[in-house]
């Protein structure tokens, strides 16, 4: 399981102005200054983080290029890079409603985030779900809306990035993905533990550089392949 690590900005660095851009108003990136000295949550303005997901343009316009936020919020990162999926999808597989339909929910599949305050990560949650909703003009009674749901409640964490802890103090977990074709998804459940420790392994000069990934990683946990109806009635 690989992706790209988006990280948000801390509070000193908002308070820079960027070349040629507007200095963006402290009240519509933070909600409290309470939670700023609590928790130290000041939220990334969009010309910001759309300058960021330019420096891997690439990644962010592959649909299956997998994105974890480990401070998430209310998914300012995240929404930007769904956006940036469904518009590949669309330039491939918009000709054909049921490719259409498969290939924007692995888009969706490959977004991840951890997030501390739990208003934030229902925030994330639901404003994600918009995005994948309104591209495929589904409403909450669909099964790709059902199974959109899920595959959120999954891949967005309520719990501590640096302690690799839920809120309710279980080592975090996440879901890989995968499209089989033909509406079919398989999922398999790696520790967050392992995973950050993929580096490690394959970095040159280490013991276990000359092994692939398949023999260094397992997952916690197979699932047997699913379709979107059978996602939904989870």
């Amino acid at each position: 399981m690989t992706g790209i690590l988006a990280q948000s900005i801390n509070a000193e660095t908002h308070f820079e102005v960027g070349a040629g851009k507007p200095l963006h108003s402290t009240m519509s990136l933070i909600k409290s200054k309470q939670r700023i000295a609590d928790h130290g949550e000041v939220f990334t303005p969009e010309w910001m983080v759309e300058a960021m997901l330019d420096l891997v343009k690439g990644e962010t316009e592959r649909i299956d290029s997998r994105f974890l936020e480990p401070a998430c919020g209310s998914g300012n990162f995240l929404v930007k890079v769904l956006q940036r999926k469904l518009a590949a999808v669309e330039v491939k597989y918009g000709k054909s409603e049921f490719e259409k339909q498969q290939y924007a929910l692995l888009g969706l599949m490959c977004m991840y985030g951890i997030e501390l305050l739990a208003d934030n990560i229902a925030e994330c949650r639901a404003n994600l779900l918009e995005i994948f909703a309104g591209y495929l003009n589904i409403e909450e009674a669909d099964d790709l809306y059902k199974a959109g749901f899920y595959v959120l409640t999954v891949n967005l964490v309520h719990g501590d990035a640096l302690k690799m802890r839920t809120a309710d103090d279980k080592a975090i977990t996440f879901a890989e993905w995968g499209y089989l074709g033909k509406g079919k998804f398989q999922r398999r459940d790696f520790l967050l533990d392992d995973l950050t420790g993929s580096s490690a392994f394959s970095a040159e000069g280490s013991l276990f550089a000359h092994m692939g990934k398949h023999e260094i990683f397992t997952p916690v946990k197979t699932y047997p392949p699913v379709t979107v109806r059978e996602l939904a009635e989870i």
